[in-house]
This record gives C-alpha cells, sequence and structure tokens, in this order.
C-alpha cells in the first residue's frame, strides 16, 4: 500500500472518528431550548467539532464529518427529525468554508509559526460559523413556513438566530484552542496531515 493510499485510509477513519463526535456532543451535551410549535433550538459544541475536522482534515472531510454526524444526531431526535436535511447540506458547508479559508487561501498545514497558525484557524472557523450563523436561521426559517408549513416559524426566528449565534462565538474558541493543543501531540504521532499544496504565504 502506497503513503497516499494509506494516508486516506487514515483521514476517513479520522473522519468516521469526528462524525461519531459530533454525534455525541450535540445529543448528550447539548442545551435544549423549547419553542412555540413544539420545536426547540439548543446551545451545543457539535460545530467546533466539524470545524476543528476541516483544519485537520481539510474542507471536504470535515463537512462529511459533520454533516453525517449531526444529521443522524437529527435523525435521532423526533424534535429535530424534519431538520435532517437542511442539517446535512449546512454543515457540509461549515466544513467546505472553513477548509477553503485554511487551506486554499491560508495553507495553514504548510506554517510554522504559531502566531500565524492560530489566526489562521480562527479566520477559517469565523468563515464557516459565520456562513452558519447567517444562513441556519433563514434556511429554517423558509423551510418551517414553505416546506413544512409551520406559521411557529417567525416565532422562532429570533430564538435561532441568538443561539445560532452564542454557538459560534463558543464553537470558534473552543475548534482553535483544541486545534493548536493537539497539533504537537499529532506531529509526534504521524497523524498531522499537510492539506493542499504550499502557498506563498508561508
Amino acid at each position: 500500500m502506497n503513503s497516499k493510499s494509506h494516508d486516506q485510509i487514515q483521514k476517513l477513519a479520522l473522519t468516521a472518528l469526528f462524525a461519531a463526535l459530533c454525534y455525541v456532543i450535540f445529543t448528550f451535551l447539548q442545551i435544549k431550548i423549547p419553542m412555540p410549535g413544539g420545536d426547540a433550538t439548543s446551545l451545543h459544541l457539535g460545530n467546533a467539532f466539524c470545524v476543528l475536522a476541516a483544519l485537520l482534515l481539510g474542507g471536504g472531510y470535515g463537512g462529511l464529518a459533520g454533516a453525517v454526524g449531526m444529521t443522524i444526531a437529527d435523525l435521532m431526535d423526533p424534535v429535530y427529525i424534519t431538520g435532517a436535511p437542511k442539517t446535512f447540506v449546512l454543515k457540509f458547508c461549515i466544513g467546505l468554508i472553513t477548509g477553503l479559508i485554511a487551506h486554499h487561501f491560508g495553507h495553514i498545514t504548510y506554517q510554522t509559526d504559531k502566531k500565524k497558525i492560530a489566526r489562521i484557524a480562527a479566520l477559517a472557523a469565523l468563515g464557516g460559523l459565520i456562513f452558519n450563523t447567517i444562513f441556519d436561521p433563514l434556511v429554517g426559517y423558509f423551510y418551517k413556513l414553505l416546506i413544512l408549513g409551520k406559521p411557529a416559524a417567525e416565532l422562532t426566528l429570533a430564538w435561532n438566530i441568538t443561539a445560532t449565534a452564542i454557538n459560534t462565538v463558543i464553537s470558534t474558541i473552543v475548534s482553535v484552542l483544541v486545534y493548536m493543543a493537539l497539533l504537537p501531540a499529532l506531529k509526534k504521532s504521524g497523524l498531522f496531515f499537510q492539506v493542499g499544496k504550499e502557498g506563498s504565504s508561508k
């Protein structure tokens, strides 16, 4: 087995691990906030591990981890089950955007200066999570109103915006701190992957 195939297998295994982490953290560590019409929103760190996977493995792998893990969590919860398709698309986009900023523009895995790495990681995390902050409540609003026909969509919009914004702040901080803490151990263990191509930003 060549090194490229070996790396891909390791990335797929780590993607599955991050998907499981997203599921467990969203399912068991969330603070659920009930809302009118039988809906709910929640404070959680699931997005942080979607971002972390994208920083470590690349946008596609990170997006897949978040999409699969949190979509399964939605499908297992009667309150969130109708929002599973929305979750899959939005979490996949978080990973793609984070990965694009971190690896295509920032070339984060080729950097050596810790401050620069932290700065790129924070910008990438914010990019993916701000997208989610804007589009999660909006897509949720139109999804509930047009597809599910729920008149309570307007009542839940403000709560969704607030909860998503809080999640963005917390998830950005957690994902960057954990990423920076993991780097030395991953480099020593051989599980650190250089994603994309080395750029002039090094």
